[in-house]
């Protein structure tokens, strides 16, 4: 997947509902101060920064570093290193669900900000350290 050159500013302001929206602005200001990086569009994930991952099986790629996409039930944040090498960090982290790459919020003002960033710093750093080899069932929490 590459980023596809939409306007970021439009695509949030166009975001329902207004929690969303204020989510998605509270999470480009905390991930852009993480990676360092500006935020792209990636179709419908806004994402910062990127990897290049090789798997064993030959496939291999460049994808978002860092991202997350305001849908209309949930805001997910994708961590591509999964949701398992950070379950210390989750436990803490207040309400979510989640899926293998996948952190389910309905609303910032139920999680800890700083542990969720402390989960996205962590995620960014592990798969931009180099050529990520792992898919994220193949991670171990830590």
């Amino acid at each position: 997947m590459q980023p596809t050159g939409g306007d970021v500013d439009e695509f949030v302001a166009a975001v329902t509902p207004a929690v969303r929206r204020r989510d998605a602005e509270t999470l480009i200001a905390l991930m852009r101060r993480v990676t360092g990086q500006e935020p792209v569009l990636w179709g419908s994930i806004i994402g910062f920064g990127q990897y290049h991952y090789r798997y064993d099986s030959g496939r291999e790629g460049d994808a978002g570093g860092a991202g997350f996409a305001p849908r209309k039930a949930v805001t997910v944040v994708y961590l591509p290193d999964g949701t398992g090498a950070h379950a210390d960090a989750l436990a803490r982290l207040g309400s979510h669900t989640t899926g293998l790459v996948c952190l389910y919020l309905k609303n910032l003002d139920n999680v800890d900000l700083a542990v969720l960033e402390e989960i996205v710093r962590k995620s960014y750093a592990t798969v931009t350290s180099g050529v990520y080899a792992l898919r994220a069932g193949q991670t171990t929490g830590g």
